[in-house]
């Protein structure tokens, strides 16, 4: 059986994978993702781009592997919110996104075969007004310090919107699981 790599640390990632009862291994990708956010200014190709970065890398250590990668962009006003890594970032990122709408980006790479499958999943999501100590208290709770966002809506950051548009709930948490069934499928790899 063909090895399969997730190309992430990410434990969300992973926990999304077993969902599909693949057997597969988790490497985190050497990358620096700095240069590509300077260089591509549209939200779509950038996060494509990242998820071919990191596939990329673990694809020149494992060449026969089937590679699974993602990338996830919070896209607001023109700009991104990345991780907010600390507690005052954080506030500042829901701050922003109180009573306002958003996109959420979700990419998704498969390398098999010397073929590369790509797929992108948008999401809108509006999220209801907060007051300051609902922000706090929220991020006590829940702690999205290394969440796009600054929230995590497999948890209890589902609280804060008033409405999500979407095709595949399963990408707001990373990886679009319906299109990355089917394509596993194809390659087959027997999903579920």
């Amino acid at each position: 059986m063909r090895q399969i790599i997730l190309a992430s640390s990410s434990r969300y990632r992973q926990q999304q994978l077993k969902q599909l009862n693949l057997d597969f291994c988790s490497i985190a990708p050497d990358v620096d993702e700095s240069p590509l956010k300077t260089q591509i200014s549209d939200h779509i190709a950038l996060s494509q781009a990242l998820s071919r970065l990191k596939a990329d890398n673990i694809k020149r250590l494992h060449p026969d592997a089937i590679i699974i990668a993602g990338d996830q962009i919070a896209s607001f006003q023109q700009g991104i919110l990345s991780k907010p890594i600390t507690e005052a970032n954080a506030f500042q990122q829901l701050r922003k996104l109180s009573g306002q709408q958003h996109r959420l980006i979700s990419s998704v790479v498969i390398y098999a075969d010397g073929q590369e499958y790509i797929h992108s999943h948008i999401a809108t999501l509006q999220m209801r007004k907060l007051s300051d100590q609902q922000i706090h208290r929220y991020i006590a709770q829940d702690q999205p310090l290394h969440s796009c966002g600054a929230y995590r809506i497999e948890a209890q950051g589902i609280a804060l919107f008033e409405t999500l548009d979407c095709e595949d709930f399963s990408a707001i948490v990373g990886i679009p699981l319906i299109w990355t069934a089917n394509t596993l499928n194809q390659l087959g790899i027997a999903v579920p």
